[in-house]
């Protein structure tokens, strides 16, 4: 179990950064949001395919997830486009750098030539500059960024990533969320079996819902965030409403199968979506913070320690449910409750500062990025 968890993690950094090169700030919370979906599908399949076989061949339910991944893998092998420059792909906007976002949402700027005075702007493009639409962005906000080939820049220490403004705050917040989260994908089957007197088969089916529920929470965090443009702030909102679900999940779930049923939604939604947004577009936000001063290779690294941090509440969170579920499942439900109230702790500065300042100190800068 432990090679397979180590194997297994290695493919999520890696995922991300790849997404992360391909799409910008400006919607990437949507984006990553709907990407971030397949996470609970797989979940749902494994659930089901672990279900179907594991009273009559309970080895089929490693086997054949286990060759699903092994195919995928070799597809991603094959055919994944790491980087959109390797198919010389570049900007709609016609900037003559390639340009990307960063950790916010920057003004971009497009040197109008002589030749192309009379053509017409780019519709996205003309949405960016004032309203006048001629006048570009004022020279002396404008942040040029050193080149990412050639090798002029090393990539990004394990230390100099956590020094990353949110880095360490938003690890920590996560450790806390996949507790809860890992905890209900290990534990619930057995509870809704005990509950509401179903058998294997059919409760593995029933706690699927809780990734249903999460397919939305992971979205709809994602559009809260991009409206907004604070992440932190959308995923202490949602941990906040977490923690009196989770409770009331616990007591209406004994009322009958209908109740089990619409709690799991809820809390599904409210307990992945945080969990989502962090892992996805938090990770690629600080990934290409303003910090790293053009520096592209740490995105990775800091996908995989907030991943990796989180990683340690997932083993934590099945483990202190099963020492504790012997003596009544409503300790289960506290040891979950509390962890939602660290990770909405941990996470408290950054609120403050997101409230504090309305619009974003970096908003006003203009981010060329070479290629």
């Amino acid at each position: 179990q432990i090679v397979n968890g180590l194997v297994q993690t290695t493919g999520w950094p890696s995922v991300v950064t790849c997404l992360s090169n391909w799409f910008g700030k400006g919607r990437r919370g949507l984006i990553m949001g709907v990407w971030n979906s397949h996470t609970s599908v797989g979940n749902i399949l494994g659930s089901l395919i672990a279900g179907y076989w594991v009273s009559t061949c309970w080895g089929l339910s490693f086997i054949v997830p286990g060759a699903i991944v092994a195919a995928m893998g070799i597809v991603c092998f094959l055919f994944l486009i790491e980087h959109p420059k390797d198919i010389a792909c570049f900007s709609s906007l016609a900037v003559p750098k390639g340009c990307e976002n960063g950790t916010h949402r920057f003004r971009l700027q497009k040197q109008i030539f002589t030749e192309d005075k009379n053509k017409p702007l780019d519709p996205e493009l003309q949405c960016l500059l004032p309203s006048d639409g001629k006048h570009p962005v004022h020279q002396s906000h404008v942040v040029v960024l050193p080149a990412d080939g050639g090798g002029s820049m090393a990539a990004i220490s394990f230390t100099g990533a956590l020094r990353i403004p949110g880095v360490i705050e938003f690890s920590l917040c996560l450790l806390f969320a996949k507790l809860v989260s890992y905890t209900f994908l290990f534990w619930l089957p057995l509870y809704i079996t005990n509950v509401d007197h179903l058998d294997a088969r059919q409760a593995g089916e029933l706690s699927t819902l809780f990734d249903v529920g999460g397919i939305f929470g992971g979205i709809l965090a994602g559009v809260i965030s991009d409206r907004l443009e604070k992440r932190a702030s959308t995923c202490g909102l949602m941990l906040l409403l977490a923690a009196p679900t989770l409770y009331t999940f616990s007591t209406i779930s004994k009322m009958g199968l209908e109740a089990t049923i619409a709690m799991l939604l809820l809390s599904g939604a409210l307990v992945s979506g945080p969990y989502a947004l962090i892992t996805t577009a938090v990770s690629a936000d600080l990934g290409t913070h303003k910090s790293l001063k053009g520096n592209s290779h740490a995105l990775a690294t800091v996908t995989a320690i907030i991943d990796g941090t989180g990683s340690v509440g997932a083993a934590l969170g099945p483990l202190l449910a099963g020492l504790l579920s012997p003596s009544g499942w409503n300790n289960v439900f506290y040891m979950l409750m509390f962890a939602d109230a660290c990770a909405l702790l941990f996470l408290i500065r950054l609120i403050h500062k997101e409230l504090s300042c309305p619009g974003s100190a970096a908003g006003d800068q203009v981010l060329f990025k070479e290629h």
